[in-house]
């Protein structure tokens, strides 16, 4: 199950004269950081002038690392390309929605599709490759860094050209796009694909087959950029590849990670919202199921750049991300930064040591995350996390519609980590899984916010359902097709037929008076909405007042062995909260879940198997304390102590580790 558990930091000693670094290595070993992550932004160290090469730098400190007893993760330096790249060649320039084209500086300057950039990073690539691939230090790679979190869909000329080649494969013949896309709206009909448009600026709005079509256009060309570095990097090191992703980035993690051997991700979410830093931990192990994830980023006291800095970390916050972390399926706990930089654009975010080699007000943190990761570590990698029998499915091509439709400003981001909230405070074991993962182990699945249901998706979550699995659909799913238009058959396509409804409207429900009474609760409804006659179905639901009274909004279907669900609507507000919650429970037991407990909310518990036993870690993320329901004799793995059963407390930004010989 793996010999260790990572803690590290990203180190930039470019940045630092030899007296410095040789200080840096001796306070890490000090600290116990067992891993570094270099190079991202080396390419001008390396490359200072086209053709001229040179990587003797970073194998040197790679060896210097591994001579201490350090590993290293080397990242590919595309990020930032130097500027006898971009210096007096526009073209070469990342084109915003607004056409403005960037210039050299920060960082994601250069359109990843122009073929002279693409040049030069394979040449980049390749040389590093072939310089350190087989080092022994060499562990893990990173490609380029944080791709598409600066900018979304690049409008320069070489993505044009692709989007047409991309449209022409896709469609094959003009007349067919024009049909897809509805096209005679507002003469709109094109007579080639060379005609088609960027989404550039238009007096109002472009067509939404147009918009959220280069949306996924940009979100595949990106991942062949990837997939490009890694078939570089496999002919020279056998060393696992990742890259640094997140939730809130302009990508298709799907597709991003198809050709890569782990997934890894970045997280800066603080104390506040502890729950968008948790909720990662229940993606990304499913993002390369069976594998360790890899935590490449997050800070030990605070965020920030010249213009912002958030909360800064209460003590012991730090210490509770990261067991919750290794629990969850991390391999890695990495810090950005290791030492604070002296110059740039992020002088003020958070570090280790401080740009004058003190320890800063993160230092102690570090220190007991280092001691709880000597404590558990023998623990974690001696057990496996439980399986979830909860799915949520997470979309990005769902975020790529809602970009284009956002509704009332709604985020994809925001609505998904919004129900996650709720859901962890139920106490459920829970996945977030990829649209295209398999639906093996689950008992209950939700596909919410999702505007476009495949058909593909469709067949698997019918087979789920036929199984004996619960399927709850919706708020805002199935009301758009693939090339992102209204269904004509019926509102909510195939949907409708398998799940028992038909829908009588769709409207936005927001402000109408529109109440919803379901399980012995009532909460206003919001958001775009639809409203159901049952055409075999049972309503659950039903909607008081507003526009549309009598009707349903939540409906229950048997197909099966199983149940399609429908909802709706959104209930909203803390009412809403609560019905949300009380759906979940229902449907949680309906199912036959048995991985939850009665957590309080602002801590949860990880629920872990071993050989015979299984384990419960116990941690608080809010700093307010909580406590859970023990169900049987269990000891404290860390003290030796015997836990009885009953409710078992847990102070502020604590953990425990209760060990059950029962299977629970």
């Amino acid at each position: 199950m793996g010999s260790k558990l990572y803690h590290g930091a990203a180190y930039y000693p470019e940045l630092w004269d030899e007296k410095t670094i040789e200080q840096d290595i001796k306070y890490m070993k000090e600290v116990g950081i067992n891993v570094v992550r270099i190079g991202e932004f080396l390419w001008s160290k390396l490359e200072p002038e086209e053709n001229k090469i040179d990587i003797s730098f970073l194998k040197n400190i790679i060896n210097r690392l591994y001579e201490n007893g350090i590993e290293t993760i080397v990242c590919t330096p595309t990020v930032t390309p130097p500027i006898w790249l971009s210096y007096g060649h526009p073209e070469r320039m990342h084109v915003d929605y607004n056409g403005t084209v960037m210039n050299h500086g920060s960082r994601q300057h250069v359109c990843t599709n122009n073929p002279y950039f693409r040049e030069r990073a394979r040449i980049i690539v390749e040389h590093i490759a072939m310089e350190v691939g087989k080092h022994p230090g060499v562990i893990l790679w990173q490609l380029d860094n944080e791709i598409k979190s600066h900018v979304s869909e690049c409008m320069c000329e070489s993505c044009k050209n692709l989007w047409h080649e991309w449209l022409k494969k896709r469609y094959k013949t003009i007349d067919n796009l024009n049909e897809k896309w509805g096209t005679m709206i507002w003469s709109e009909y094109y007579q080639s694909f060379e005609q088609v448009p960027q989404p550039l600026p238009v007096p109002f709005l472009h067509n939404s087959s147009l918009s959220t079509m280069y949306r996924i256009f940009s979100m595949e060309k990106t991942a062949e950029f990837v997939k490009e570095q890694a078939e570089i990097i496999r002919r020279y090191s056998d060393a696992p590849i990742t890259t640094n992703g997140s939730i809130g980035f302009y990508v298709n993690i799907e597709k991003l990670y198809e050709n890569l051997d782990v997934a890894g991700y970045d997280s800066y979410a603080g104390s506040q919202n502890f729950y968008a830093f948790v909720v990662n931990f229940d993606l990304w192990r499913n993002v390369k199921k069976g594998k360790k994830f890899w935590l490449l980023e997050t800070s030990p006291s605070h965020a920030g750049a010249l213009n912002r800095f958030p909360h800064v970390h209460p003590n012991g916050y730090l210490r509770a991300e990261a067991v919750a972390a290794y629990s969850m399926g991390s391999n890695s706990f990495i810090y950005w930064l290791w030492r604070q930089h002296k110059s740039g654009s992020e002088q003020i975010h958070g570090a280790v040591l401080s740009a004058w080699g003190k320890p800063t007000v993160g230092y102690k943190n570090v220190l007991e995350v280092e001691k709880a990761r000597k404590e558990i570590e023998s623990i974690i990698l001696s057990t496996e996390l439980c399986q979830p029998e909860l799915a949520i499915t997470y979309s990005d091509t769902a975020k790529a519609f809602l970009f284009t439709e956002p509704h009332r400003n709604l985020n994809y981001r925001g609505l998904i980590t919004g129900l996650y909230r709720i859901i962890l405070n139920t106490g459920i074991h829970r996945d977030l899984i990829l649209e295209g993962d398999n639906l093996e182990g689950y008992k209950l699945l939700l596909t919410p916010f999702m505007h476009y249901v495949s058909d593909d998706y469709l067949k698997r979550a019918l087979a789920f359902v036929e199984k004996g699995g619960i399927w709850i659909v919706g708020p805002l799913t199935g009301g758009r097709t693939e090339e992102h238009t209204i269904h004509t058959d019926a509102a909510l396509g195939k949907l409708e037929s398998i799940a028992g409804v038909e829908t009588a409207f769709t409207y936005p429900m927001d402000g109408t008076g529109a109440i919803g009474k379901a399980f012995g609760l009532e909460a206003p409804l919001a958001m775009w909405s639809a409203v159901f006659e049952t055409a075999g179905a049972s309503a659950v639901g039903i909607i008081e007042g507003g526009l549309t009274p009598g009707y349903a909004f939540i409906t229950e279907h048997k197909v099966g062995k199983g149940k399609i669900v429908m909802l709706g609507s959104l209930p909203f507000g803390p009412e809403g909260e609560q019905m949300i919650r009380a759906m979940i429970m229902h449907y949680a037991e309906e199912a036959g879940i048995t991985l939850k407990t009665d957590v309080s909310e602002g801590t949860i518990v990880a629920p872990r198997r071993g050989d015979g036993f299984k384990i419960w870690v116990i941690i608080n993320m809010d700093g307010k304390g909580g406590s859970v329901t023990i169900p049987s004799s269990a000891v404290n793995v860390i003290t030796g102590r015997p836990v009885p059963p009953g409710k078992h407390e847990i102070g502020s930004y604590e953990y425990e580790i209760i060990r059950f010989d029962n299977e629970l």
